[in-house]
């Protein structure tokens, strides 16, 4: 039987904005592990004081991985961790590129990844000779286009990767309907062949991004954007075989994308992408069109019912993922591409219960 690990592979630290206190790499750990996640991204590794402590609780473990001290690690009595789990964190972060590009103001997240922490602070130290300014936030925002970002860690170390994140959400990514591109090549030109992923968000699943051709040539990844501990996990990779290292990881997402898959190119590799766990997508924020403060969401055809127009407020409304993915699909609903890798879609225990008990959130009352 293949070993399975399960990555999650955006998550984040105290010091993002309107991110829990407790995460802490020692807190990260044991969810971790009490949750089944075998891979987890540093997160927000552009800060200061988050990357002093990394360095300082961390040590090496397999090739550009890397595991918690264990002067750190903690047990909690409520928990019974798994024990199988041994857990590796990958420098990962997610970063904010705001910036004009072709008469446009584009607004687009994109997850970083590095093969060392050595790598991490070189990445630091380019950002902050270009004036950026690192301490502000754990995601900071870097007056740098997308094409410059990626130019730059190339630059500093080969082995670095982007994954444009949560590629559908309509104010921060590469597909957003506000401040978006329609396509990977129209973002990164001729550096597109370095995109060898992107990041579905909570909002799309793999079969809406599937209805895409041209994003068979990459892989669909899927992680957490977690901003508290209960959430770590609630979106992941499944990885299958036991040789595990920074570049078979990223070898593996390489070789991912239903065209490579078809082809046969992940056959032979120690590490495999097998698949993902998935949100089922119209539980995510931004699934729907509408207004959050007008508490107006409306299914695309309703929206073009009311020609785009809020019927609270008045103003055009915000359009979300399922619409967008529309907007650029040239496939029907439920193709399959070949060599289109599996998923599984939950629902988080406590939302059920919190629904079922009549509750609006996980973290209520009638959870507990």
């Amino acid at each position: 039987m293949l070993m399975r690990t399960y990555a999650d592979l955006h998550i984040h630290s105290r010091y993002a904005r309107a991110c829990s206190p407790q995460l802490s790499p020692e807190r990260i750990d044991l969810w971790c592990r009490i949750k089944g996640v075998g891979l987890v991204s540093t997160g927000d590794f552009t800060h200061p004081k988050w990357l002093a402590e990394l360095q300082e609780k961390l040590e090496p473990a397999e090739p550009g991985l890397y595991r918690l001290k264990q002067q750190y690690r903690l047990t909690d009595p409520r928990f019974k961790p798994k024990a199988e789990v041994n857990v590796r964190f990958i420098c990962g972060t997610e970063v904010a590129c705001i910036y004009k590009h072709g008469d446009a103001t584009r607004r687009v997240h994109h997850c970083l990844y590095a093969p060392s922490l050595e790598v991490v602070a070189k990445i630091n130290g380019e950002l902050t000779r270009l004036g950026k300014n690192l301490k502000a936030d754990g995601r900071p925002i870097l007056g740098l286009s997308s094409k410059d970002l990626l130019k730059l860690i190339l630059e500093t170390d080969e082995r670095s990767v982007l994954i444009p994140a949560h590629a559908w959400t309509p104010w921060f990514a590469i597909f957003g309907s506000k401040s978006g591109y329609d396509s990977i090549e129209e973002c990164f030109e001729e550096l597109t062949p370095h995109i060898f992923a992107i990041e579905t968000g909570l909002s799309s699943d793999p079969a809406m991004n599937w209805q895409l051709s041209a994003l068979d040539s990459v892989a669909l990844v899927s992680h957490s954007d977690a901003h508290s501990l209960p959430n770590l996990g609630r979106e992941a990779d499944i990885f299958e075989g036991s040789e595990l290292s920074y570049d078979n990881f990223m070898n593996a997402i390489r070789h991912a994308s239903p065209k490579a898959v078809a082809a046969g190119e992940d056959k032979n590799l120690p590490l495999r992408l097998a698949g993902t766990i998935e949100f089922f997508p119209d539980e995510g924020r931004y699934h729907y069109d509408g207004h959050r403060e007008c508490k107006v969401r409306l299914s695309p055809s309703e929206s073009a019912e009311h020609k785009g127009i809020c019927p609270v407020c008045k103003r055009p409304l915000t359009i979300g993922v399922l619409n967008r993915v529309n907007e650029l699909s040239d496939r029907l609903v439920g193709t399959k591409p070949p060599g289109a890798l599996p998923f599984t879609s939950l629902i988080e225990l406590d939302k059920v219960i919190a629904q079922a008990q009549g509750g609006k959130g996980g973290a209520t009352k009638v959870v507990e």
